[in-house]
This record gives structure tokens, C-alpha cells and sequence, in this order.
């Protein structure tokens, strides 16, 4: 047997994972510094909001789905407590393994599992909540993705994405903003990471994703039910919930 030749998506995917292998020890920093921590509230909201739409005080599991260094997982835990709902289960899920050693030497409360987003290794309606934050513009296959966290979810489940979304907008400050996500984004996060080809990537994966509207479409698309859209830092980042009926 001749060795399987990789598609072109495959390959693609692989490249994407292995950037993600060489900055996984500075990961955390570059995120902090290149947001100045505004990431963070982005984040509480995405889990804030998502607890108020479910409306249950118990949750048998949470599924981060390119949970990177386990980082939203946390903020889970804390919004949970803080809203008084109880998680029996945290599950976070990764295709690069550089990134899921530096999840399992910072979060000890839950299981990280190897896997790709469009086929997760779970069980069918797994779980009450699945959630990707600043990842699902980097599966490529991502209509299938969409279609495995519909299938892992229970019924009425939420999928919650948090994404750099395309924007249509114009004007000074979408100026301002593109240029320092073009120009100022490499050059820090490549300092910090000694990788500077992995931060042109982020503006370059931004510009060629979605925008809000088309992403809320393939979600509906997928039979999943838009609960709430909002924008925050002019448009920088973007937070979807949606529901599966």
C-alpha cells in the first residue's frame, strides 16, 4: 500500500495545527498583552449571556471545543459559581497536543481529549452547553463542525462561538482597527512567540472568514436556532448563540 495522500483541506487543517503546536508555551501571553485583557470580559459575557439563554441552575457538561490552553474553561467554572449553576462535567477538546499539555498543567478540574472539531470524540447529546472561542475560523471543514456540535449536543442545547468576525463596515475607525490588526497584531504576538508567521495568520484568517451574518446562516443552515448576536470593541470580536431545537 502506497502512503494516503492528504487533501488539500487536510493539509491545510495539519499546517494550522502544527502553528498552533510552536506557540502553545507563549499562547496565553501574546493573547494578554495583544488585548490588553479585554479578551477576558468577552469571554465572561459569552458565558454570562449563555447561562441566562439556557436558564438551568444544573448541567450535566460543558464541551470547549478548540479549547486551546483550556483558557475558556476556566471563565465557565467562574460564571458558573457566580451564577449559581452547577456543572457536573468540563470536557475541552483539541487537535494540537502542544496546546492541550499546557491545558492540562493549568486546569486540573477537567478531561482533554485529543480531537478535531468536525469530528469530536464524544457521544451523541453529550452535552448542555458546546462552546469555541476564537477557533472556529481555523476549521477549515467547518460546516462540518457545525454539524458535530449539533449531534453532541441535547436537545436544546447551546452552542456558543466567540470569533473575529469579517466586518463590512467603513470608515476611520474600521481603518484604524484593520491597520493595527495588520501591522501592530504580527509584530507583537511575533516578538512574544518568536513566530511571527503565526500572527500574520490571524489578520489573513479574519479577512478570508465569514461575516456575522453569513456565519448565523450556516448555523441556521445547520438546524440550530439564533438566540443572540452581539459585537464588542467596534466590532472586534463577535459573540453567537445560538440553540438546537
Amino acid at each position: 500500500m502506497g502512503i494516503e495522500k492528504l487533501t488539500d483541506k487536510e493539509e491545510k487543517q495539519k499546517k494550522i495545527v502544527e502553528m498552533f503546536d510552536d506557540i502553545a508555551s507563549t499562547y496565553d501571553r501574546a493573547n494578554r498583552v495583544l488585548s490588553m485583557g479585554i479578551d477576558i470580559q468577552w469571554r465572561k459575557k459569552g458565558c454570562d449571556k449563555a447561562f441566562e439563554v439556557l436558564g438551568k441552575k444544573e448541567l450535566g457538561q460543558i464541551t470547549d471545543v478548540a479549547t486551546g490552553t483550556g483558557d475558556l474553561l476556566i471563565y465557565w467554572r467562574e460564571q458558573a459559581k457566580k451564577n449559581g449553576v452547577a456543572i457536573d462535567k468540563y470536557v475541552g477538546i483539541d487537535p494540537s497536543g502542544g496546546m492541550l499539555e499546557v491545558a492540562r498543567n493549568k486546569v486540573d478540574f477537567a478531561d482533554f481529549i485529543e480531537g478535531k472539531a468536525q469530528a469530536l470524540p464524544i457521544a451523541e447529546e453529550s452535552s448542555d452547553i458546546v462552546s469555541i472561542s476564537y477557533g472556529i475560523r481555523n476549521v477549515v471543514e467547518r460546516v462540518e463542525a457545525l454539524q458535530e456540535f449539533y449531534r453532541v449536543l441535547k436537545p436544546n442545547g447551546l452552542v456558543v462561538i466567540l470569533e473575529f468576525t469579517k466586518q463590512e463596515r467603513g470608515g476611520a475607525i474600521a481603518k484604524i482597527v484593520d491597520f493595527g490588526m495588520k501591522n501592530v497584531l504580527p509584530r507583537i504576538g511575533g516578538l512574544i512567540s518568536k513566530n511571527y508567521e503565526a500572527y500574520r495568520y490571524l489578520p489573513d484568517s479574519i479577512e478570508e472568514f465569514l461575516t456575522t451574518q453569513m456565519l448565523c446562516q450556516e448555523l441556521e443552515e445547520v438546524g440550530f436556532e439564533m438566540k443572540y448576536v452581539k459585537s464588542f470593541s467596534m466590532g472586534i470580536s463577535t459573540l453567537l448563540i445560538a440553540q438546537k431545537h
